[in-house]
């Protein structure tokens, strides 16, 4: 059990090798006498150990039997006090209820008493109550009546469980007798004072009727909305008389006329029964607002009746004041009337969340800057909601079409006019501070749509603004076709976009005339303004969702807008590079043709690359400095002439045939010249230098870089062709057999050595996957075709995207 060191403790305890580990040699069997002495000392020891072990735990056994005795009495003992007390907790609490068994009967008594008291002083206040109640009403005492009446009402609710009992039933049911007598009583004084026929009663209001309207709060509510029904009703009865449909005063043209009326008689209402009504009544609001109801329903049957006659003008002056007469009522009321069901509730539609009707008063030249930079700002806290927006001027909301067509029309006679100011203009005179402009009809056009946007929500943010957005998205498309694509500079047989034919011509290096300093201004200008109405037109497709009503969010879509810009920049920026490329195309046939084998010594640069450069330094400034504002169509603009150049260069070089060492040197050191040009392109001929762009720099590293391999490997000796080969593949890592083949035609190589050297070149490849050797082998025997279908291929893909 406990750790133990010695031989004789181990569980693989063995004599025999024991005795010989205490005896390893016969000599120690001379102490054996000792070593047997010393055991059985041992012996003795563990016996004694033993003994005294068994009888310590005879012991333990007997105290152990003792100590549970003990425990099991002073258990006996702990039960018996606990019943004890038991005894004595029952014994106190028996006493306990004795002690308080007639205080509680007494607090019992006393409750029920109180109850009764003040129930028999209820009855009291109620018998008397009611029976003041009634000589109250018989003598129209209203002033009297309504603080009686509300204490009454107060009281019965005491009695509400009482209700069996036949006396406080009657007392209920002559409240109730009192209640309509009153509500009636007061329905006819206020039928007297005013008649619904004939004239008002002359005079300001009487006491009686105002005190009777503080009873009328008591009573039943419909009382109360009979009363405020009457009043309005007669209030408003001459109203609809003078501005009926046949007077000439009903008409749109004098629509002032109706709100002027309405003002008068509010004046008139305050003057002289604005003191009879309670205060929460909100009856001057209530006139209004039914006025409101009126007025809608009389324009929109007129409206009706004489849809023919409502032109622009009238519609627009007819719902600038109408709206102008809601903002007026929502600074005088709150509307909390609009939700009470003493009136019907307008069909208010949402209010208007229009960023720009703060705007409306502002100065008409500060109207482009605010729009280019409104856009961009953090949105304004929303204005209070209007709670009678559309109360009146929901009416006009049928005949918007008409407000729509107008502006269909005045855009597109704008359109016109601009087309017209740049035929008559023309292009934009280059100037390097202020070219690549946005044209100055773009931000006309957009202003004249912030303030249709403004004005069509303030009249409807439902169907009308749906149609207005249609409109939107047709003249955004003439504009981009007829303004920024149609005055793009012609190319071959182009009209601002590309062609098949243009595009097989650069494979000829057909040469293309050349843009003029003009031209080039003018293709900046373009795109730069292509590129505004594109960011422009995806903040006005958020505005006009916040505008127009939640369930017609989704029909608000103008992507294919943007789309349309987009393919005005790609076009733009294509015959820019278009342009740069066909310059440098005589300069790269002229590197073709030269006699690269009879070149003796390596100069300076070749005559072809100081004419590419020359370009470049002409170009690529004059357009950076048109393009200033947009930075990354300039870095496309880059990118799409390195990818465009880079392989035509290569092409080229690969014409370059036979060459000699010194020719190869020679072609190098151009590439090298090349290289750092088209690094430099971005900032080339500018006073401040930038950092390439990242994407652009791979760009040209990566395919110029593959130049300079390729006149690496023809500077390289064929022999031995196995070190030729895999030099090739290593500074190509191209398994072509179509580019090695090319490779071999500019060292010149004989077409016995170009076999050999063919075979090995195909023996030494890596590995290639399923079908790569057939591919190469197609290659080489037909590459004409293969790049036909590729070039194909892209041009199907430049189709589609313009589709």
């Amino acid at each position: 059990v406990f750790p133990s060191q010695d031989p004789l403790d181990r569980a693989d305890f063995n004599a025999v090798e024991y005795i010989n580990t205490l005896f390893p040699t016969e000599q120690s069997l001379a102490n054996i006498d000792e070593v047997v002495n010393k055991i059985r000392l041992k012996i003795r020891r563990l016996d004694d150990n033993i003994r005294t072990v068994v009888r310590g735990q005879t012991n333990v056994g007997q105290d152990g039997r003792q100590a549970l005795e003990e425990a099991q009495k002073a258990i006996q003992q702990l039960f018996g006090k606990i019943k004890d007390i038991k005894d004595k907790a029952e014994k106190s609490e028996q006493m306990v209820k004795e002690i308080t068994r007639d205080i509680k009967q007494l607090d019992h008594a006393k409750r029920h008493l109180t109850t009764s008291i003040t129930t028999l002083n209820h009855l009291h206040m109620l018998a008397g109550g009611v029976d003041s109640l009634e000589a109250m009403t018989r003598r129209r005492q209203y002033g009297e009546v309504a603080n009686l009446l509300q204490g009454v009402v107060n009281v019965l609710e005491h009695f509400n469980k009482y209700m069996g009992i036949p006396q406080i039933r009657q007392l209920s049911e002559r409240v109730k007798a009192a209640q309509n007598e009153l509500g009636q009583q007061i329905l006819a004084d206020f039928e007297e004072a005013f008649p619904s026929q004939g004239t008002k009663r002359p005079g300001g209001p009487s006491n009686v009727l105002r005190d009777a309207c503080l009873v009328a709060n008591v009573l039943d509510p419909r009382i109360k909305q009979e009363i405020i029904k009457k009043f309005i009703k007669q209030h408003l009865s001459e109203y609809l008389v003078l501005f009926q449909e046949n007077q000439d005063v009903a008409w749109l043209d004098k629509i002032d006329r109706r709100y002027a009326w309405i003002k008068r008689q509010l004046v008139d209402y305050e003057e002289k029964y604005g003191r009879m009504f309670p205060q929460e009544w909100c009856m001057t609001e209530r006139i209004a607002v039914e006025f409101c109801h009126v007025t809608r329903a009389e324009l929109a049957k007129i409206m009706r009746a004489r849809a023919k006659e409502i032109e622009v003008k009238l519609l627009l002056f007819a719902i600038q004041r109408t709206t102008n007469f809601e903002g007026l009522l929502a600074k005088r009321f709150s509307g909390c009337t609009l939700a009470d069901g003493t009136v019907k509730k307008p069909e208010v539609s949402p209010p208007s969340t229009n960023p720009f009707l703060e705007d409306e008063t502002g100065a008409e030249t500060d109207e482009i800057v605010m729009e280019k930079s409104e856009m961009d700002k953090p949105k304004k806290p929303k204005a209070p909601d209007n709670p009678f927006h559309g109360i009146v001027s929901k009416c006009f909301e049928p005949h918007l079409y008409v407000y729509i067509e107008s502006q269909d029309k005045n855009l597109g006679e704008l359109i016109d006019r601009f087309v017209a100011d740049f035929k008559a203009q023309g292009a934009p005179k280059p100037n390097v501070d202020e070219g690549g402009a946005v044209l100055p009809s773009c931000a006309d056009l957009f202003v004249y749509y912030k303030k249709c946007m403004v004005q069509c929500s303030q009249l409807s943010t439902g169907e009308p603004m749906i149609a207005l957005t249609t409109i939107f998205q047709k003249y955004l498309r003439e504009y981009a076709w007829k303004i920024l694509s149609g005055n793009l500079p012609k190319t071959t047989s182009s009209s601002g976009g590309l062609t098949i034919t243009s595009l097989l011509k650069e494979k000829e290096g057909s040469e293309v005339a050349k843009f003029t300093l003009e031209e080039l201004c003018l293709i900046c200008s373009i795109l730069s303004t292509a590129e505004y109405c594109l960011a422009t037109t995806q903040q006005l497709e958020e505005k006009l969702k916040e505008k127009v009503d939640a369930s017609l969010v989704e029909r608000i879509n103008l992507t294919g807008e943007m789309d349309t810009f987009s393919i005005v920049i790609s076009n733009s920026i294509q015959l820019l590079v278009q342009d740069l490329d066909a310059a440098c195309d005589p300069a790269l046939t002229a590197m073709s043709k030269m006699q690269w084998q009879n070149v003796e010594h390596v100069g300076d640069q070749s005559p072809y690359v100081t004419s590419v450069i020359l370009h470049i330094k002409q170009n690529v400034p004059i357009i950076r400095d048109n393009l200033a504002s947009t930075r990354k169509y300039f870095t496309q603009f880059c990118i799409k002439f390195a990818n465009s150049f880079i392989p035509k260069f290569i092409n080229h070089l690969f014409k370059c045939k036979p060459i000699s060492m010194v020719g190869a040197e020679q072609l190098l050191l151009d590439t090298h010249s090349l290289k750092m040009v088209l690094l430099d392109l971005p900032s080339i001929g500018s006073q401040v230098v930038r950092k390439a762009p990242a994407s652009y720099t791979k760009i040209v590293v990566k395919g110029m870089t593959r130049a300079e391999m390729i006149l690496k490997v023809v500077m390289a000796p064929h022999e031995p062709p196995v070190v030729f080969v895999d030099n090739y593949i290593k500074l190509l890592a191209d398994c072509s057999t179509d580019t090695f083949q090319k490779i071999l035609d500019m060292k010149g190589l004989k077409r016995s050595e170009q076999s050999s050297m063919l075979d090995l070149f195909r023996q030494r490849l890596p590995a290639p996957p399923s079908g790569a050797e057939n591919a190469g082998s197609l290659s080489l025997s037909a590459p004409t075709p293969e790049q036909e279908s590729s070039r194909i291929r892209k041009l199907e893909k430049l189709i589609k995207k313009r589709l």
